[in-house]
């Protein structure tokens, strides 16, 4: 078992991996670092590692399959209305373009940013972060630290389009007049929203200080 630090001075532009520390990610205690040992935290019991083990190869493969899941979340039928027996399948861009026909324009923009610009976004800043560590792109750490707080930030608007579905699901069910249920695309698309919130969550910050 390893015994907390109360108190561990770090000098300027140094990491506490090159002061010989380690931070315990779950209850945030500091411990010095011994290793080829498996070190235990004392206060809550986690596994000690001064570096989440692979965690660039977890985040790269949450991502690599949250694109491959974005083309049929766009391209399939995300919401099927059948009013009056004649069925209505729709995709995401669909809804938007449907959306803008009726003259909504405010909730157009909200669907797309949601269900289109969130995700694009959140997946170029996962890439553009791996990126930059494994070909030592000229960024600075505080550039790379607000990219990576940003995509935490727009994240949680990802789910809108589902919530929205579901919502109307519940509410607009009129047996042989009109039915609203979700399509293949919602469960892609759903998939899409997981995974990059998993590769977002296993991608360890403290590989930002690493990489200068």
């Amino acid at each position: 078992m390893a015994k907390s630090l109360s108190h561990c001075p770090i000098a300027d532009n140094q990491s506490g991996k090159n002061a010989g520390l380690v931070l315990c990610t779950e209850c945030h205690s500091i411990y010095r670092f011994v290793a080829n040992v498996d070190m235990q935290c004392t206060c809550c019991g986690a596994e000690l590692h001064q570096r989440k083990p692979n965690s660039l190869q977890r985040t790269w493969a949450l991502l690599i399959t949250s694109i491959i899941l974005f083309i049929p979340a766009n391209t399939l039928t995300i919401m099927n209305v059948a009013y009056f027996g004649n069925d209505d399948p729709s995709t995401i861009m669909g809804g938007v373009i449907l959306l803008l026909q009726m003259g909504s324009y405010p909730v157009a923009l909200v669907v797309f940013t949601a269900s289109v610009l969130v995700p694009v976004f959140k997946m170029l800043g996962i890439a553009m972060i791996l990126l930059s560590l494994k070909y030592k792109v000229n960024l600075t750490d505080k550039q790379r630290i607000r990219m990576f707080r940003f995509i935490e930030f727009i994240g949680r608007w990802s789910m809108l389009d589902i919530f929205v579905i579901s919502i109307l699901a519940a509410l607009v069910n009129i047996k042989g007049v009109a039915v609203i249920s979700a399509g293949i695309a919602a469960t892609a698309f759903g998939g899409v929203v997981v995974l990059t919130m998993l590769a977002a969550n296993n991608f360890d910050t403290r590989l930002l200080w690493d990489y200068k």
